[in-house]
């Protein structure tokens, strides 16, 4: 059986997508509703930092697979999948090394978020930062998915 870097770089798409989607629809809201707001946070923080090496190598992966999967590079796919790739590393760059980092850090100075007024400065902050992590996840999630739809066009 002859495996192709097609198929790798389809199988790496698949955990990108496959990983993030149980990430954020099933593993964070389980623990969400099965602990009180503080210990689900500290559950959910202390498996941040693997889940977004995980995306990030995933997407590490990704572009170096493309370039062995997709040889062509006068099919209409190759551009949008190349620019979706970029785009995706970028974002898990800028998640891993900066946003994350920071969110820990104003997560840090909250005691309680079950009895810290949700109107205090560091509550505030930490969720613009949660609010900005969760839509570039979403935009991650997508960017996954509109890879895997143009996969297909990327063989000739």
């Amino acid at each position: 059986m002859k495996v192709s870097w097609f198929t790798f770089y389809n199988l790496v798409l698949a955990c990108w997508v496959g990983g993030i989607a149980i990430f954020t629809f099933i593993v964070t809201p389980a623990i969400f509703r099965s602990y009180g707001r503080d210990q689900a946070g500290e559950i959910v923080g202390k498996l941040f930092p693997g889940y977004f090496l995980y995306t990030l190598v995933l997407t590490c992966l990704a572009l170096a697979l493309f370039f062995f999967a997709a040889r062509d590079s006068t099919v209409p796919a190759y551009r949008p999948s190349l620019a979706l790739i970029v785009a995706a590393l970028a974002i898990a760059l800028f998640v891993y090394f900066w946003v994350h980092p920071t969110t820990v850090g104003v997560k840090s100075t909250v005691a309680s978020f079950e009895r810290e007024s949700p109107d205090s400065p560091a509550r505030k902050q930490f969720r613009r930062l949660h609010g900005l992590s969760a839509a570039l996840n979403l935009l991650l999630l997508a960017d996954g998915v509109v890879l895997l739809v143009l996969a297909p066009g990327l063989k000739k």
